[in-house]
C-alpha cells in the first residue's frame, strides 16, 4: 500500500507543484496577468501544437488507433453533457448561469493537465495514444461548448459553419492534420527541425501549468456559489467515478484505463472561462468552477490513481 501511495504522489505531485509555483509567482508579483495571457497564447499557438505534431508524427497508427476506445470517450462525453443539461432544467433558470454550469461540468483540461499526468504515469509510450485521443476530443468539446453557450440565451441560430471553421483552424487540430501524413507514410523531418521542435515542445506543458497557477484566485473560494461547487463535484467526482467504472466493466485495463480515467477526471479547462467571457455566460461562476476543480482534482485524481493501482487495474 505504501508503495502505491509513493507511486501516486510521484505522478500527481509534480504537475500540481508546477501549478503551485505559478500561483505563488503571481502572488509575489514575479509574474503578472500579462505574462499569463501572453504565455497562454504562446502555448496554445506554438509550443503545444509543436508538441502534438512531434508526438503524432512518429506514431504507428495501426498500433495506437483504437476505435472502440475513442468511440467510448466521445460518446460518454456527449451523453453526460446531455444528462447534465437535462438535470439543470428544473433547478437553474438563469441562462447565463446554466451555460457556465454545464460547460464547467463537462469540459476538461485534458490538453494540458491530462497529457502532463499521462506522461508521468505511463511515459512516452502512452503519450502518443493519449495525444491522438485529444485530436477527437477537442472538436467535441468546442462544438458542445458553443451550443450550450448559445442555446440557453436564445441568441438566434447557431452558426455551424463558423464553428467548423474555428475548429478547422484551431492550432491543435492543424498540428494533428499535418502530423498524420508523416505518421502514415513513415516520413521523418530533418534532425535540425526535430531538435528545434523539441525545444518548443519541452516548453509546452510546464509553461501551460505555470499559467494555470498564475490565473488562480483562491481568495474567491470563500465567495464561490453553490452552483460552482455543484458543477465542480460533477466534473471531478461523479463523472470520473461513473465513467471509469463503466470502462472497467467493459474490460479496459492498464494504460488504456489510466488514460480514460485521466480524460474524465481532469479539472475544467481554462478555455471555458474565455468562451464564457466572449459569449456572455456567467464569468464569475465559470472562473470559480475552474479554480475549485483545479484545486480539488489534486486529491480526486490522486485517490483515483491510488485505487486503480491498488486493485492492479493500471
Amino acid at each position: 500500500m505504501f508503495e502505491n501511495i509513493v507511486f501516486t504522489a510521484n505522478i500527481v505531485a509534480p504537475v500540481f507543484l508546477i501549478i503551485a509555483v505559478g500561483y505563488f509567482a503571481r502572488k509575489r508579483k514575479i509574474i503578472n496577468e500579462i505574462f499569463v495571457d501572453v504565455t497562454s497564447r504562446f502555448v496554445f499557438s506554438i509550443s503545444l501544437p509543436v508538441f502534438i505534431f512531434l508526438e503524432i508524427s512518429v506514431l504507428d497508427l495501426s498500433q495506437v488507433f483504437e476505435v472502440n476506445q475513442i468511440v467510448f470517450i466521445t460518446s460518454a462525453t456527449f451523453i453526460t453533457y446531455l444528462l447534465i443539461w437535462i438535470g439543470t432544467i428544473p433547478y437553474i433558470k438563469n441562462p447565463e448561469d446554466k451555460s457556465a454550469f454545464i460547460q464547467g461540468a463537462f469540459r476538461g483540461n485534458y490538453a494540458i493537465v491530462g497529457l502532463a499526468l499521462i506522461s508521468n504515469l505511463f511515459g512516452n509510450d502512452a503519450l502518443g495514444k493519449a495525444t491522438l485521443i485529444l485530436a477527437f476530443l477537442l472538436p467535441v468539446y468546442n462544438v458542445l461548448a458553443v451550443i450550450v453557450l448559445t442555446v440557453p440565451k436564445h441568441q438566434g441560430k447557431i452558426n455551424f459553419k463558423s464553428i467548423m471553421m474555428e475548429i478547422l483552424f484551431n492550432p491543435l487540430i492543424l498540428a494533428v492534420i499535418f502530423a498524420l501524413p508523416f505518421s502514415y507514410f513513415k516520413l521523418r523531418l530533418p534532425e535540425m527541425f526535430i531538435t528545434t521542435g523539441n525545444y518548443f515542445a519541452d516548453l509546452a506543458l510546464p509553461l501551460a501549468l505555470v499559467g494555470i497557477g498564475g490565473s488562480l484566485n483562491i481568495e474567491n473560494l470563500k465567495r464561490a456559489s453553490t452552483l460552482a461547487f455543484s458543477s465542480s463535484i460533477i466534473k471531478i467526482v461523479i463523472l470520473p467515478l461513473i465513467l471509469t467504472l463503466a470502462a472497467i466493466f467493459l474490460g479496459y485495463r492498464d494504460d488504456d484505463l489510466g488514460i480514460m480515467f485521466i480524460v474524465f477526471a481532469c479539472p475544467t479547462a481554462i478555455a471555458s472561462f474565455v468562451m464564457a467571457d466572449v459569449m456572455g455566460a456567467n464569468l464569475k461562476l465559470a472562473g470559480n468552477i475552474i479554480m475549485i476543480t483545479t484545486l480539488g482534482s489534486v486529491f480526486t485524481i490522486a485517490i483515483g490513481i491510488l485505487l486503480l493501482k491498488s486493485f492492479n487495474l493500471i
